[in-house]
C-alpha cells in the first residue's frame, strides 16, 4: 500500500570522497520491536539511512516503479552543509523519528532538509499556495485500485483530512514535492535568480497504468450492497425457522463487524495519537452499541419475537445512523463520508426494520 504514495531521497554524489549515496527517511520493519503496538497507537518509529544509489535504482526498476532525478543548483557551501546534516542524521543515535503519514514522512523530511539549507526558500515558494486538494483527496486518488484498503482508510479518516492543504503540505507526496521544487528560485550569483532545478530526467518509466489525477464517485459501489442487505433482511424477517436463521446470521454478522469498527474508531479517539482519525463522524454509523445488537440477536434463533432490549438498541443504532446522514446533508460535520453513509445507513435501518417486521409477524401468529 505504501508504494502507492511514492518515495524520495536526497542523492549526494561526492567524487572526491568516492561516495554515491541516497539518503532516505522511509525505513521501517515489520519485525522491529513493538511494531504492532506502535502501529495501533499511532506512534510508529521510522528511521533514516543512506543506500548506494545504483542499488536503490535497481530495486525500483525490479519493482517496476518510475524513477525521476532532479539536479539542484546548490552552492558549494549549501552542498557541504546538506551533506554534513544528512551524515549526522544517519548516525544511530539520530536516525529514528516519530513517523506521521501526512505530516512527517519520507517526503516532508526531504522538503525540510532542502528548506533548511536554502534559508526557507522552499517554504516561501510553496506555503499558502492553494491546491484545491486535501489529504483525503490524494489518499482516495491513489488507493482506488485497492478497494479494501480504500474503504478502510475512508472509515478511519476524520474531518481533519478534508481540510484544504497548500502546496507546502501537499509535498507529503514525493511527486508533488518534485513538482513544487520546480517553482523554487535561488540566487544566480549575478544579482538575479534562477530555478533551483538545474536539470531533470526520467531514469525509468513504469509499465503500469499512469497515476490517477481525479477521484470519481464510488457511491454506487457502497449504496448497492447497503440497500441489498436491507432488502434481504426485510424479506427474511418471518417467524418461520428457514427464514429466521439466515436473517439472524446477517443481523449478527453486520452488527458485529459494524460494532468492532466502532470500537476501533472510539479507541483511536481515546487512546491513540492518530490525529487524523478523530473526532470521526463515522462513529454515528459504526457504533460500538452494534456489538450488543449482534449478541442480543442470537436468541431470536430460538424465540421468534425479538426482545425489548434488542429492539431498543437497534432503534438507537438506526437513529444515530440517520442523524449522521442528516448532519452530513446539511454540512454540519464537515466530513466527506458519503460513500460510507451509502453502505451503513441502509444496513442499520434495514436491521431495525427487519426486527420490527419480525416482531409484528410473530405477534400476529400468537394465539389470542
Amino acid at each position: 500500500m505504501w508504494e502507492r504514495f511514492g518515495h524520495n531521497a536526497l542523492w549526494i554524489h561526492d567524487p572526491q570522497a568516492g561516495t554515491d549515496l541516497a539518503y532516505n527517511w522511509g525505513m521501517f520493519s515489520f519485525d522491529q520491536e513493538g511494531f504492532l503496538g506502535r502501529l495501533l497507537r499511532g506512534t510508529m518509529m521510522y528511521w533514516m539511512a543512506p543506500f548506494r544509489v545504483q542499488a536503490m535504482i535497481d530495486s525500483y526498476v525490479a519493482a517496476d516503479r518510475s524513477i525521476f532525478v532532479q539536479e539542484l543548483a546548490l552552492t558549494t557551501d549549501q552542498k557541504l552543509e546538506l551533506q554534513a546534516a544528512l551524515a549526522l542524521n544517519a548516525l544511530p543515535e539520530n536516525m529514528y523519528y516519530r513517523y506521521d503519514y501526512y505530516q512527517d514522512n519520507c517526503s516532508t523530511r526531504v522538503r525540510d532538509a532542502l528548506d533548511q539549507v536554502l534559508d526557507g526558500r522552499v517554504r516561501t515558494a510553496l506555503e499558502g499556495v492553494p491546491t484545491g486538494t486535501s489529504y483525503r483527496f490524494h489518499t482516495r486518488r491513489l488507493l482506488q485500485p485497492m478497494p479494501t484498503m480504500y474503504t478502510g482508510i475512508q472509515v478511519v479518516l476524520a474531518s481533519k483530512a478534508d481540510r484544504e492543504i497548500d502546496r507546502w503540505r501537499e509535498a507529503f507526496l514525493p511527486i508533488k514535492l518534485m513538482e513544487g521544487i520546480r517553482e523554487v528560485r535561488v540566487p544566480d550569483g549575478l544579482g538575479g535568480e534562477m530555478s533551483l532545478v538545474m536539470s531533470e530526467r526520467e531514469v525509468y518509466r513504469t509499465m503500469g497504468p499512469p497515476e490517477a489525477t481525479s477521484v470519481p464517485s464510488h457511491l454506487r459501489w457502497y449504496l448497492v450492497p447497503g440497500l441489498a442487505l436491507a432488502l434481504l433482511l426485510f424479506l427474511l424477517a418471518h417467524p418461520s425457522g428457514w427464514a429466521r436463521v439466515p436473517m439472524v446470521a446477517l443481523v449478527a454478522g453486520w452488527s458485529v463487524v459494524a460494532g468492532l469498527a466502532g470500537v476501533v474508531l472510539l479507541g483511536s479517539w481515546l487512546f491513540t495519537d492518530h490525529v487524523f482519525w478523530y473526532p470521526n463522524a463515522n462513529l454515528l454509523q459504526l457504533n460500538p452499541l452494534s456489538l450488543a445488537v449482534g449478541v442480543l440477536a442470537l436468541p431470536v434463533l430460538i424465540r421468534p419475537v425479538p426482545g425489548r432490549r434488542l429492539y431498543r438498541l437497534a432503534a438507537v443504532v438506526a437513529g444515530l445512523s440517520a442523524l449522521g446522514l442528516v448532519l452530513n446533508f446539511v454540512n454540519a460535520l464537515d466530513q466527506q463520508n458519503g460513500e460510507i453513509l451509502g453502505l451503513t445507513v441502509p444496513a442499520n435501518l434495514g436491521v431495525l426494520l427487519a426486527l420490527v417486521r419480525l416482531r409484528r409477524s410473530a405477534r400476529s401468529l400468537e394465539p389470542a
